[in-house]
């Protein structure tokens, strides 16, 4: 038996309620029908589909929960998941290849600045602020057990292929310990 009252529905809107609805379809759930977890707060048997905080309990992939993704390749204890095929982590040979581009220029404020402040001797001082933009991709290729794939991660800043590597070397380490 559980400590906790059967939830009762809330006010049912009607047509001129304030979200539109279809015929017979209420926001609310029926009587007796719970929406968050166990009604009795007990754990949720594995297999149930009990909801906690809204969102649904998903059960634990085989091979272990995924220790790191790489773009779309997911990496877990024993095996790597991606997009080709799952192969065993054993073996698996991981290539990361750098193509970001970094470009500098000088800002529009800077050329501004160095007009204003030139009869000042100041002028040319602006001349020395650069902006740098960086684009291209980080390319990550897994070759295992029959799976190849490869992935390509946008590079938003320049520390995005320094973090890639170091999730490469991650996997690389679990791929020899394994």
């Amino acid at each position: 038996m559980s400590d906790y009252p059967a939830p009762q529905p809330g006010p049912q809107p009607g047509p001129e309620g304030p979200y539109p609805s279809s015929p017979g379809d209420t926001p609310y759930p029926p009587p007796g029908m719970y929406t968050g977890g166990s009604p009795s707060g007990e754990m949720v048997p594995y297999g149930q589909t009990a909801q906690t905080g809204g969102w649904p309990q998903l059960p634990v992939p085989a091979g272990g929960q995924p220790l790191t993704s790489i773009g779309d390749i997911s990496i877990t204890q024993t095996a790597v998941i991606t997009p080709a095929g799952r192969c065993p982590i054993r073996g698996t040979v991981w290539t990361c290849t750098d193509m970001t581009q970094v470009q500098s220029s000088i800002p529009a404020i800077a050329i501004v600045l160095c007009i204003l402040f030139f009869c000042f001797g100041l002028g040319l001082l602006f001349l020395l602020m650069k902006e740098h933009k960086v684009s291209g991709f980080v390319q990550v290729t897994v070759q295992g057990e029959g799976v190849y794939h490869s992935t390509m991660i946008p590079a938003y800043s320049r520390d995005t292929a320094p973090q890639i590597m170091q999730q490469v070397n991650y996997a690389r380490s679990l791929a020899a310990m394994a």
